[in-house]
């Protein structure tokens, strides 16, 4: 547990996780004083609990204490609208995705990609045509034999959903992108906003970097 991290009985907190940064905020006491939190983090990899780390050293609570938790929401509706965005990156760069970062600003996938496309303008007008289209956005369950069963939908190489809990959740995106994922989303893809499609860089022999933009 790193040193001065508070765990609560339940949060709103999001924990960093696949590619996603963990949330910021504070937790606020019943006097309105309040404690800022820089980050949100699973404890030596237990997804089970969520550590809250205080930005202050000095400044913790108590245990046994009752705090609201109120995250950095404007932080985090960003990072579920780029989150969001890269889903949709998966879909018009339909390639095996070996890592990923997800910004508040700028994301990125990384493709087993031998060549980048000729069409680069297309695939930005493809990218928000979906945005604009406003496709829903929701989740649902299924369990890890089923998910053992559709092993198709894992678009990442290096980073499996998290199974052994007899349950895995899967993101929909209209009838145009379904994948397992633990992250935050929008309801519809027109909250994201415009996007632009940045610098591809080359990473290795056929890994390919693609930066993603909101407009």
């Amino acid at each position: 547990m790193p040193d001065g991290a508070i765990v609560l009985d339940r949060t709103v907190f999001y924990a960093t996780s696949g590619g996603q940064p963990g949330d910021s905020g504070r937790l606020v006491r019943d006097d309105g004083s309040a404690v800022a939190i820089k980050a949100a983090v699973h404890p030596e990899g237990d997804k089970t609990q969520i550590a809250h780390i205080p930005a202050d050293d000095v400044t913790t609570v108590q245990a046994g204490e009752y705090v609201r938790a109120e995250i950095d929401w404007d932080r985090r509706y960003r990072l579920m609208r780029m989150h969001t965005a890269l889903h949709l990156l998966s879909v018009v760069f339909p390639f095996p995705v070996t890592g990923g970062s997800i910004g508040e600003d700028k994301g990125r996938l990384d493709f087993d990609m031998p060549e980048v496309p000729e069409d680069l303008a297309a695939l930005e007008a493809a990218l928000n045509a979906m945005v604009e289209a406003d496709q829903p956005v929701s989740s649902e369950w299924i369990t890890d034999a089923e998910m053992e069963a559709k092993a198709d939908l894992i678009k990442t190489m290096k980073v499996k959903p998290p199974m052994g809990q007899g349950q895995v959740r899967l993101i929909r995106i209209g009838n145009i992108d379904l994948q397992p994922c633990g992250g935050t989303h929008v309801a519809g893809t027109a909250e994201i906003g415009r996007l632009v499609l940045g610098k591809i860089e080359k990473k290795g022999k056929q890994n390919r970097r693609v930066n993603l933009l909101f407009a």
